[in-house]
């Protein structure tokens, strides 16, 4: 059986359109990646000679100050109770407390706060049923922190933010109480959890955040750009908090659904100095961070992507638009840009696909799939030398934080990747059409682990 010509005339057609719209989209975004990775190169090989004061050789904090941990738990009660007996244990005798936000409408999560509450621990709950925004849920944490402070007449040296599934550093509180003396947010890395069980799915986070938190914070500080905080990990300066309540109303805005990564912007935007850091807890150690088990299931992995796009990609640029000069801007584009590389996936798949189909016409006996042109065949050839140098930055990123076994399965799990990239997309369009129209900026949150062996130090 053949196909109608004019079929296989139209399949030829769209496969040279969506063939040029994806190639020169991805030139672009590959050019932009490829300028990342040799700044981060010649960051690193200037770092190297100068060899001079680096975050690895802090002093003791000037003025040691107590620390508040926040952590905001909405139907929290699988993971709650071990984070925080962890974090108590890791924390040993540091001066902090931790903060709890919980719902009158989640008694699970009340009950495993209250049996841990004390001097170490508060349990914040609401008279507002949840879920509300995490925004929200931090605000009446910051309430709840400056009511403490009225009654105590002591003020806490800087907010540090946790989620109810974070496996929190016990180096850490040390590390922020020394840096932010000299800046205003302190971002730690991210290193996910490898899951066994999801090799493909809950590992590409570990791909992801191994090379966005080794190599795109640092370039990103290096330049002068503001520094985004991953709202884990990271540790506000109590003033710089101050400072955005007073110009914002809150510190945490209730409509965001990325208020974590505006948080960072807008104190780039007040000019306030921030960091990000890696440091070995010491010698022979890994670094200092908090790492976690990410979602291991499509559906939950493409909902979370899809908030982030919609909270940076869409949202963000509503929000907070393009201020800045050339390396702000560029950064931004970069955060937002990720709508475009799904579009342009889809495209780049959809040409695969006709092509494939065209080859097997040919096999029936049909015209063969039409050849590149010479313009075509020298954007892909660079396409191609592109993704072979990006793939190679992926893996040596991952070997870096995982070893080399994680760093080789990081190269088919781009394909797992793309897919939850493409999945999410559309439903950030969704989600932000539906913001749009409401305003409001649900907690879409999903069910989380906490591992029952903690991994070393």
């Amino acid at each position: 059986m053949t196909l109608p010509a004019e079929l296989v005339v139209a399949a030829q057609f769209a496969l040279q359109e969506l063939t040029l719209f994806a190639a020169f989209g991805f030139l672009l975004l590959g050019i932009g990646d490829l300028a990342v990775d040799l700044l981060w190169i010649g960051i690193r090989l200037r770092r190297r000679l100068r060899r001079g004061p680096s975050h690895d050789t802090l002093a003791p904090p000037a003025t040691p100050g107590p620390m508040a941990v926040f952590v905001p738990a909405w139907d929290e009660s699988a993971v709650i109770g071990a984070m925080l007996d962890h974090a108590i244990s890791a924390f040993g005798d540091a001066d902090y407390r931790l903060y709890v936000g919980c719902y009158p409408n989640d008694p699970a999560t009340i009950e495993a706060v209250e049996a841990r509450a004390g001097p170490r621990v508060r349990c914040v709950t609401g008279s507002t049923p949840g879920p509300t925004s995490k925004a929200d849920c931090l605000n009446r944490l910051w309430d709840a922190m400056r009511v403490d402070e009225a009654r105590a007449g002591r003020r806490f040296k800087a907010v540090v933010l946790h989620d109810a599934e974070d496996i929190v550093h016990s180096a850490e509180l040390r590390l922020f109480d020394s840096l932010v003396e000299r800046f205003d947010l302190v971002q730690l890395p991210v290193l996910p959890l490898i899951d066994r069980r999801s090799r493909w799915i809950g590992a590409h986070y570990a791909d992801e955040f191994a090379e966005a938190h080794g190599k795109e914070l640092v370039v990103r500080e290096a330049l002068g750009a503001a520094v985004p905080s991953a709202g884990v990990g990271c540790a506000i300066a109590r003033d710089a908090l101050d400072r955005m309540a007073a110009a914002y109303g809150t510190p945490f805005d209730p409509a965001s659904l990325t208020e974590d990564y505006e948080l960072g912007l807008r104190l780039g935007a007040m000019g306030r100095p921030a960091t990000f850091v890696r440091v070995a807890a010491g010698p022979g150690r890994p670094s200092v961070a908090t790492r976690g088990y990410f979602p291991s299931r499509i559906g939950a992995a493409v909902n979370q992507k899809a908030r982030w796009m919609v909270g940076i990609a869409l949202a963000g640029w509503d929000r907070l638009g393009w201020a800045g000069g050339f390396t702000e801007r560029w950064m931004r584009m970069r955060d937002r840009q990720s709508l475009l590389a799904a579009v342009l996936l889809l495209a780049a798949y959809g040409a695969l696909l006709l092509w494939t189909a065209l080859a097997l016409v040919r096999l029936a006996g049909g015209p063969p799939p039409p050849s590149p042109s010479p313009g075509l065949a020298l954007l892909l050839s660079i396409n191609l030398g592109l993704l072979g140098w990006r793939l190679a930055m992926r893996a040596g990123f991952v070997t870096r934080a995982y070893g080399w076994r994680e760093g080789l399965r990081s190269l088919p799990r781009v394909i797992v990747g793309n897919a939850i990239a493409m999945l999410a997309a559309r439903r950030a369009l969704m989600l932000y059409l539906m913001l749009r129209r409401t305003g409001a900026a649900p907690w879409n949150k999903t069910a989380h682990v906490f591992p029952r062996e903690l991994p070393a130090e």
